[in-house]
């Protein structure tokens, strides 16, 4: 009897287990994709008026993007050949003035970063897209960007990463 009790018990487990496998938290909609491919986003800020480069933050970038989808869905990250294809630059990366103080100095400045993103679905031709992502971090004008640079990055490469994540495989 408790042998049986014991088999019923693996038994009830393995379907719960397997019926799981098709809920995630995310709201992601992989369909039969099983793999992902993040392309190195090169970076093109220099060719906008006003934008520079920041050493690194193309690699730092493509990380964050593969981290993001890899933590929220089930996909097997993939060096070429993924059933979803992320690829794209980034374009923009200024500083510019926000706010300014009654006797006309900047109090506060602006971080900004685009990316122009590619999405490519094997699986599903019709959710293709080109697009630009943008988002900005807002910081205290006597603050050096150097001083801010790993928080303002933290934040934007959130959002956007969760804007391009939402844009490609979001089911809301």
């Amino acid at each position: 009897m408790k042998h049986h009790s014991i088999k019923i018990l693996l038994l009830s487990l393995a379907f719960v287990l397997q019926g799981c496998g098709a809920y995630n938290f995310s709201g992601a909609d992989i369909g039969t994709a099983q793999s992902f491919q993040v392309s190195f986003f090169q970076n093109y800020a220099d060719q906008s008026p006003g934008s520079t480069i920041e050493p690194g933050l193309d690699r730092d970038f493509t990380l964050a993007l593969q981290d993001m989808i890899n933590n929220l869905t089930s996909l097997s990250l993939t060096g070429s050949n993924g059933d979803l294809l992320y690829e794209g630059e980034i374009v923009e990366y200024r500083v510019t003035p926000m706010t300014a103080t009654a006797d006309q100095l900047t109090a506060q400045n602006r971080l900004t970063m685009s990316v122009n993103v590619r999405f490519y679905n094997k699986t599903k031709e019709d959710a293709d897209f080109e697009r630009r992502f943008s988002f900005f971090f807002d910081f205290d004008a006597a603050a050096a960007l150097t001083s801010i640079q790993a928080q303002a990055h933290e934040e934007i490469f959130e959002r956007l990463t969760q804007d391009i994540f939402n844009a490609s495989l979001g089911n809301w």
